[in-house]
This record gives C-alpha cells, structure tokens and sequence, in this order.
C-alpha cells in the first residue's frame, strides 16, 4: 500500500481514478475524520474579488447538494482560495462517494485526502509517515515540501531536513532530490496541528454550475451531441436537452439515457429539462416536398425553429449542436450560415473545429462512447447529392413548398419533463412481469452501467450473473439463448422494466423484471 500510493503522491492523478485514493482506507482507520481539500479552477481564482466570492459560494452550494442528500454530516466549508469537505468517521461508501462527486462536478481543478495529526517532534513525525510512504520510497528519489503557520523552535527547513533524513536512514530511498523527485511529500504545519496531503486527483475544472446562463443543447444520442453537451455543463452552463425523435421508443429511450447519465455524473446540482419533439411528420412533410439536394439543410432549420421555440419558451439564452466543420455535407460553413439564418437566438458549436478522433476520445474519458456507439443512427433523410453550398434563395423556394403547419403541430405535441423524473411516465407499453427473488433457471442480466457494477456488485446468490449494459441491451438480447429465461436487473428498476417492455414489444417472451424488495 506505501508503494502505491508514495509512487502516486508525486502528480495528478487521473480524474476519476478514485480506487487509487480509496486504498488509503487501510491507513485512514487510524485517523478517523475524512478531510478534502478542493482547489479552485484557476480561472475562478483570477477574477476580480466579487464574481470570485460569488463562484466559491455556487461551487460550495453545488457540492452541498450532491453530498448531503446522502450523507448530511459532511460539512462543506469555504475559504479565500478554497474548500473543505470534512466528516467525522471512516466510511469506505462515503469516502468513495464524495470522491466521485469532487471529480464530477464542475469548478473543481483539483482535490485531496488530508489526514490531520497532532505536531509532535522529529521522531515521532517520521514515524507517523512512515506507514503512508516508507516502503515506497524504495529506490526512488523524495522531498518533503512543508507550509508552516505559527510559532515554532524550528523552521520549515528544519522540519524537511530532519524528517526527510530520518526517512531517508530508514528506508531503501535512492535520493533525496529537491527538485523533479520521484515522490513528493506534501505536509502543512498550523500551530500545533500537522496535515498530510495525500492523494491528488485532478477535476474537471470550468466554472461552477449556476454561475453561467442556461442553454439548450440539440442531442439525438451520438458522439458529437453528447460531448458538445459535457461541454457546456463543465463551463458552467446549465444545459437542458431536446430531442427531435426520428425513430420512435427505442430510439427515444437511448438518448434519454445517455442525457440523463451525463447529468446525473456531471450536472446533477441543478435540475434541467428534457423535450421530445416529435419529427416525424416533419421528416415526411420534407419527404415528399423538398428537393433531393436541399433535404439536409431544411432538416436543420426546422429543428433550429423548433428548438428557438422551446428555448423562448424556457427563457433559455443560447443552443447547442454537436456541429463540427465540414464533418457532414450540412455542416460546411455556408452551410451553417444558411441554417443559422432562421434564428436569432445564438447557437454554440463547442466542438466546431474538432476532427472525430478528439470527440471519440472526449466520449471514451467521460463515459458516453459506449453510448454513442451504440446509438442507432436516424438521419431522416437521406440526400443522394446533397448540397454543400446552400443558397438562401434556393432553401426558401424549397420551404415555400412545406406545410408550416406540420411543424407548428410537432411544436405544439412536444413533451418537457424534469429529467430526473423522464422515465416515470412511458406508458401504453406490454406488462412485465416482475419477481423479487430470483427464479430458477434464469439467468439475472445485470444491465447497470458498467461503473455501477464496479461500485455495488450485484449478490445473486447461486443464480448466475450476466452483464449486460443496458446501452447495448437492444442489440445484445438478440445474440441471446430464446430457450432461456432472462431476468433484467437494475438499481431502481427503471431502466429494467423499460427495456424489458421494449423488448417484449418485439416479440420476446422469455425476460421478465428482477427486483429485490418487492412484494
């Protein structure tokens, strides 16, 4: 454990490496408060003192309300240049949760585990680190870098130059080296109080939630909506979702999924809406009206109509697309001027100068490329020639031929919901039958993301446990044994009975609903 964690002390860890920080249980169970200090994003630090205060206390409320719903003790406490998390007693469950919610949330550049002990002498000092970094220093090079507040018979150098030599003699330490040391050693001395700042991981930065206007983000599920989306959520804006739905439940449910797991892991302090506009109509009306060629701009319009609508509606400043330049004959910039062109409202485009490979690997680090990539592609139409240098004149001829009154009625059809409660009201689905014990034979198929699985393994008992992500689950269930009995488990189960009755709506018979609890 000293090895793992001395040869992590010295950098960042990754965001969201939280396992790493979690092994300092093992040496947290002799110092009992858990204690995180958060460092600012460095742009909050540079603004001018009001709008700073003003972020700290956003960030310090946001952080409030995603801990202490769960776990009222942890006090969140703000200073100048920083904020604590602190609480009496080791959990692993709440340490690895308010871990999670620091990597996740906005605002944060970084943040550590701080254990805090009584200032003893020199001995006493190197034997307190001791359990922490001793056997890790084993042919590496080490500092300690010491902040001291208070009076003291001695100074800060003093403290580095004997501790650090007492951890030297013992151990198997190659060098002490001041400067580019393998393992740093970082301690902060308060009168008579010594910190240990242990483990380092990085956050996401960007501003706080709350701190900036709310947008409204076009996603339909993929790579570039999704990422675009993350995005604005981590500078800070609150970003509500709308959803043109092409391709009916199955397609519908996807993209909800993927929005709700993007704010649930990154935006979740705020509520935020989600509206489904049915466009199906629209598509057809452009079908049979537009020109071959011209179909993929006057798609676009009318989805930047429909969203300006919905965006005055919610009073919301900006929108949103995943449009990158020239990635799709649509998006070249005459294009876009042209699609701009039907709205006042401002339209970002975060990921505009992206080429694809950043934007897969922006989805594979934040958790939405499964997602994504198995995400079915509705396009609505489909131009053979399509048009990569629209003019305005030839577009409104086009739109002259549809019926405006087919998108006003998809407007007017549209559904907003809080997107923490989306999922409690599909209805007209087939029943499914749900069990709260498994049953015999069947095989449990656990369809939680794959992070919940790591975080809270499901105990079946001697029933056997298959995973299978519910992001992939349309397309997987089919590969699937049909002679066997399938029971879909989820933690709330939500995600189960909507799949489960998706499914059954295709004509499967053999998966039923598994939750514990139940009567």
């Amino acid at each position: 454990m000293g090895l793992y964690l001395a040869s992590c002390s010295a950098e960042y860890l990754p965001r969201g490496d939280y396992s790493i920080m979690c092994a300092t249980l093992n040496y947290l169970s002799c110092c009992p408060p858990m204690h995180f200090v958060v460092k600012l994003f460095p742009e909050i630090i540079i603004k001018s003192p009001p709008v700073r205060k003003r972020f700290i206390k956003q960030l310090r409320e946001n952080l409030r309300r995603l801990v202490k719903g769960r776990y009222p003790d942890v006090k969140v406490l703000s200073q100048w240049d920083k904020i604590e998390l602190v609480a009496e007693g080791v959990d692993a469950e709440r340490y690895a949760f308010v871990a999670r919610v620091l990597g996740n949330t906005p605002g944060v550049a970084n943040f550590s585990h701080v254990s805090t002990h009584p200032l003893g002498d020199f001995d006493e000092m190197a034997e307190l680190l001791w359990p922490l970094y001793g056997e890790g220093l084993k042919d590496m090079s080490f500092c300690l870098r010491v902040k001291r507040t208070g009076k003291h018979d001695f100074s800060s150098t003093d403290f580095e130059r004997e501790v650090g030599g007492r951890l030297f003699q013992r151990s198997e330490a190659r060098k002490v080296q001041l400067k580019g040391a393998d393992v740093e050693i970082r301690l902060d001395i308060r009168g008579q109080v010594l910190s240990v700042l242990e483990t380092t991981i990085q956050g996401l930065g960007g501003f706080p939630l709350g701190t900036q206007d709310a947008v409204l983000s076009l996603i339909s599920g993929g790579f570039d909506s999704t990422v675009a989306s993350y995005m604005t959520i981590k500078r800070g804006l609150r970003t509500h979702y709308c959803f043109f739905n092409l391709g009916g439940r199955a397609h519908e449910l996807g993209v909800k999924e993927v929005a709700w797991y993007l704010w649930d892991k990154y935006g979740a302090s705020h509520r935020v809406k989600f509206i489904t506009v049915p466009f199906e109509d629209v598509v057809a009306e452009i079908l049979t009206k537009v020109d071959n060629s011209q179909m993929g701009v006057v798609l676009k319009r009318m989805m930047l109509r429909a969203a300006t609508e919905v965006a005055k509606n919610w009073k919301v400043e900006a929108l949103v697309t995943g449009e990158a330049v020239a990635q799709v004959s649509s998006q070249t910039l005459t294009n876009l001027s042209v699609i701009d062109s039907v709205t006042e409202t401002l339209t970002l485009r975060p990921l505009i100068t992206m080429d694809k490979n950043a934007i897969i690997d922006i989805a594979r680090a934040i958790g939405t490329e499964a997602f994504a990539a198995n995400m079915p592609e509705y396009c609505g139409v489909i131009s053979v020639k399509p048009t990569t240098r629209a003019k305005p004149e030839r577009i409104e001829h086009e739109e002259s031929k549809f019926d405006f009154a087919v998108l006003d009625a998809a407007i007017a059809g549209r559904r907003e919901e809080n997107i923490d409660q989306m999922m409690d009201d599909w209805v007209d689905l087939p029943n499914v039958e749900v069990f709260s014990a498994p049953q015999p034979g069947a095989i449990i198929l656990d369809i939680r993301h794959p992070d919940e699985v790591e975080r809270k393994p499901l105990d079946g008992g001697a029933t056997e446990i298959q995973l299978a992500p519910f992001y992939a689950l349309q397309n997987s269930f089919k590969k699937l044994d049909p002679s066997q009995q399938y029971l879909l488990y989820c933690d709330k189960g939500v995600m189960s009975q909507l799949h489960a009755e998706l499914l059954k709506e295709q004509g499967y018979e053999n998966l039923a609903v598994y939750r514990p609890g139940t009567t």
